[in-house]
């Protein structure tokens, strides 16, 4: 029996075993992957307050598996399978195992769904992104492709108009899906040049991506290619049990509680996530304080 346990080892997960159990709570944290969660993906991170040299994302996370042990919290690679409550008790099933615990704190965040070219997958942190605010800056006076239509892509694509030299958007459709304004936004900004009925096929490169292929055949020379063609919310573990908006984000309150008590959300996978490591590590801490208020309640 568990006072908390915690489901997915990311840095929202990982700062909430590390406050939980630093408050005295015996608690588990478990993780079907290597714990570090997507950041360990990135290149390089360069602002994470405190941190002031660049550090790679494997590098940034590689102690928070044994901080959060340090003040008791136990890390087990175990894929869960199903939560249910009964009696007032939460029930863990995993692979293995069955656990019980009095809360819950689910950081199972969310991916970003690949665009399928080839490549992709070699160059994720190599010149391949999903997140133009954490890695925009390397790009500063560089050229950059925005793969997308919706109000994501053109949003980021904006964002990175003012640091690249010229941001293609490449759309596989003939007209965009983003809300009219922000269209109109891109059609108004010089160094964003729009490419319509095309997608990309490959890219290609050595250590890093220098360029791509599109379906038509045409290359392009450039440094960074950035996807938004949607987000995955991993919520299967929990969307029957609680209240989800229209994405399929968790709903939480200041406190990261879902609609069910002693049920908390942290990270990308609740509703309004900035998707930033600092972020995440504020939820977990947050939502920690706070199931561990609840369970000396006995609520």
């Amino acid at each position: 029996m568990y006072d908390i346990i915690i489901i997915g080892a990311g840095p929202a997960g990982l700062s909430a075993g590390l406050y939980a159990s630093r408050l005295g709570a015996k608690t588990l944290i478990l993780e079907k992957l290597t714990p570090g969660g997507q950041i360990t993906l990135s290149s390089e991170i360069e602002n994470y307050p405190g941190i002031c040299e660049v550090k790679s994302g494997l590098e940034l996370m590689s102690c928070w598996p044994q901080q959060a042990m340090k003040f008791g919290a136990e890390i087990k690679s175990e894929e869960v399978k199903k939560l249910k409550i009964e009696n007032g008790k939460w029930k863990v099933e995993t692979s293995n195992n069955e656990y019980t615990s009095k809360a819950i704190i689910v950081a199972t965040g969310a991916n970003p769904k690949k665009a399928g070219f080839e490549g992709e997958i070699k160059y994720t942190g190599k010149g391949v992104s999903y997140c133009a605010v954490c890695d925009g800056f390397f790009y500063k006076g560089k050229n950059v492709v925005v793969i997308g239509g919706g109000d994501t892509a053109l949003e980021e694509a904006l964002y990175l108009s003012k640091i690249a030299q010229k941001v293609y958007l490449i759309h596989r459709r003939d007209k965009f899906r983003a809300a009219p304004l922000t269209q109109k936004k891109v059609f108004n900004t010089q160094n964003i040049e729009i490419i319509y009925n095309e997608s990309v096929k490959k890219v290609f490169g050595n250590e890093f991506l220098e360029g791509i292929i599109l379906s038509s055949g045409k290359e392009i020379k450039i440094d960074g290619v950035f996807v938004f063609v949607g987000m995955k919310i991993n919520n299967e573990l929990i969307k029957d049990l609680v209240k989800l908006n229209e994405w399929g984000e968790v709903k939480v309150d200041l406190n990261m509680q879902t609609s069910l008590k002693g049920l908390y959300a942290v990270g990308d996978i609740r509703q309004n996530a900035v998707k930033q490591v600092v972020a995440a590590a504020g939820d977990g801490a947050i939502a920690a304080i706070n199931a561990v208020k609840y369970m000396e309640k006995g609520e």
